[in-house]
């Protein structure tokens, strides 16, 4: 697990103040790390192209090609003349050794985007966005210096000063990001960060339900009860995936005779051996308004997903003190709304999604929010976590379905609302990364089929 934040600027006054490191101690050292990755990852001559802009990003940039010049065939390309005072005076340290430049792009083996950092915001004019297009464009290993410029430059690696930027982990800035490294200050991580609420999920943060006592029996292990709704396909998926994930019983309860596998339960009453619940998935219109209530006329844990999330009964669902919430994006939009939150497009929730969760919490903190995307947001109460590791490999209907039951599993096994959330997502973005077979041929069965091999 790693800390994210909002900015690292307060993180790099503290290094002056505390610490006696100055700006051209901690820029030295963001450019050697630059040049170490570059160095171990390609052979001595390659060509290198450095795009520079006019302030500290750039100075960077400029920084790494005085550490590369006389190993690497290494340009500058300025961008923009060098402006701030750390940028003037890492241009002052490459000419004094003669570093080429250069104002036009050309054929290299590694391009590194240094035109602007963090601080910038808004959009890029014509040009500058006519010249990002050319570097995506162009044939080459391609690294971001700190992030990709205006989130426009498609990187290989993006290589990031000092700790996590949380905005990094924008469902819409995957795209452009790379595999994200952090490259140290002249000072170990664990001095450089300070508090935060949020943290990067690792895969190795997985905790996979356990057996460990002999003498035990199906009933050791919890007893999950699904609502089966009239698209009884969503339900009977979770709760295979369920079983596999170690519940001891799963039982779909519904109204209407359906055709079930033999290893799952069903029945027409909520069994009383139930240890946590389970609804929304395929729902439809099959329970009415008072057999909703009655399933949910009890205290046990509750994962809800899909249709649940659009009708009223979900105000009071967020009363309890043990639930988990699986929208996607449209259906927490569609939540805000019916909490009255915020009225707001499903665009405006994708630029602002910790935001709005962090929004959520702040008026529901004993609710466990697991928000889908391309980069998962989970969270309860003042405690926030992203788990990075989704992919394109799970975007296929019933995916969502296979979700809930591993949420429903762990609850059912009498874990919190949000280790469930947590080891629960961990676990079914690692089955997409296990998966072997093509990347569009996933199916919501394969993923069944390997918590197995978890």
């Amino acid at each position: 697990m790693q800390k994210l934040f909002n900015e690292v600027q307060n993180l790099d006054v503290r290094c002056y103040e505390e610490f006696d490191l100055s700006e051209d101690i901690l820029m030295e050292h963001a450019a050697d790390g630059i040049s170490q990755f570059i160095r171990t990852k390609f052979e001595k001559n390659s060509k290198v192209i450095v795009a520079c802009g006019s302030g500290n990003n750039g100075a960077d940039g400029i920084a790494l090609t005085r550490l590369l010049h006389g190993d690497f065939d290494v340009t500058v390309f300025y961008v923009k003349e060098p402006k701030s005072a750390m940028a003037i005076l890492q241009d002052k340290r490459a000419k004094s050794i003669s570093i080429p430049t250069c104002h036009e792009l050309f054929k290299c083996d590694i391009l590194v985007d240094a035109i602007v950092g963090t601080g910038f915001s808004g959009e890029f004019d014509d040009g500058m966005a006519e010249l990002i297009e050319k570097m995506n464009s162009l044939k080459a290993y391609k690294i971001a210096c700190d992030v990709p410029s205006g989130y426009k430059f498609y990187a290989d690696t993006t290589l990031t000063m000092g700790a996590l930027k949380k905005d990094m982990f924008l469902d819409s800035h995957k795209e452009f990001v790379g595999e994200i490294k952090v490259v140290d200050l002249g000072i170990s991580r664990d001095i450089y960060e300070g508090e935060t609420k949020w943290n990067l999920l690792d895969l190795e943060d997985l905790e996979l339900p356990t057996r460990e006592k002999k003498d035990s029996h199906k009933g050791s292990y919890g007893h999950l009860s699904l609502a089966c709704g009239s698209k009884s396909g969503a339900s009977i998926l979770s709760a295979k995936a369920a079983l596999r994930f170690g519940t001891g019983l799963v039982t779909l309860v519904g109204y209407e005779d359906e055709m079930i596998p033999p290893s799952i339960m069903y029945s027409h009453e909520l069994p009383k051996n139930t240890t946590a619940l389970a609804c929304g998935m395929g729902l439809g219109d099959e329970f009415s308004d008072t057999e909703m209530a009655k399933f949910l006329d009890n205290s046990l844990p509750l994962i809800c997903d899909a249709d649940i999330f659009h009708m009223p009964i979900v105000l009071e669902i967020l009363k309890r003190d043990s639930v988990v919430l699986t929208p996607h994006a449209k259906e927490f939009v569609a939540l805000l709304k019916r909490t009255e939150l915020a009225d707001i497009s499903v665009d405006t929730l994708q630029k602002n999604r910790f935001k709005y969760v962090e929004l959520f919490c702040a008026k529901f903190p004993y609710v466990t929010l697991l928000l889908k995307g391309a980069n998962v947001v989970l969270a309860s109460a003042d405690k926030f976590y992203i788990n990075p590791h989704g992919s394109s490999v799970l975007a296929k209907g019933g995916s969502g379905d296979v979700l809930s039951g591993l949420v429903g599993a762990l609850l059912a096994q009498d874990y919190s609302p949000l280790n469930s959330a947590i080891n629960a997502s961990l676990a079914h973005t690692k089955l997409a990364i296990l998966y072997k077979g093509a990347d569009f041929s996933l199916t919501p069965d394969d993923l069944i089929a390997g918590i197995s091999k978890l």
